[in-house]
């Protein structure tokens, strides 16, 4: 299944672990693994903390102190720090579901990365059914 996921700025860190359970929900897979994949090089997805928002804006905080916009990059596009973050971060996830549902800690929630926004972007997810 492919998922759409609307940016609207330019880096961002989106709350996705509903729309990602109402897809295991509908996928009958009650015990299993959800793989998550962005197939976008200027993007990501990633689990960590959903409680507090300011977790959020931390992170991105750091990732734009890591990799500053502002540096000699060679890449004609001009978004070379996105592409930086995003091999930081990284494209894929692995879930396990039980009784149907996503085994995630407490805290945790699910994010789609922008770092290059606004978009419309996809996220693959993919159900493996376990025994």
């Amino acid at each position: 299944m492919i998922h759409t996921v609307k940016t609207g700025s330019g880096t961002e860190l989106i709350d996705i672990t509903s729309d990602i359970q109402n897809v295991v929900s509908s996928s009958g897979v009650a015990t299993g693994l959800c793989m998550l994949y962005v197939p976008h090089t200027t993007a990501a997805v990633t689990i960590n903390e959903s409680a507090d928002p300011s977790v959020r804006r931390d992170i991105m905080m750091v990732l734009n102190q890591i990799v500053p916009w502002d540096a000699d990059y060679k890449h004609l596009e001009g978004n070379s720090p996105a592409h930086v973050k995003a091999t930081m971060v990284g494209p894929s996830e692995l879930v396990a579901v039980e009784n149907g549902q996503l085994l995630l800690g407490t805290w945790q929630g699910i994010f789609f990365c922008e770092f290059d926004g606004p978009r419309t972007r996809k996220i693959h997810v993919r159900m493996i059914p376990g025994e």
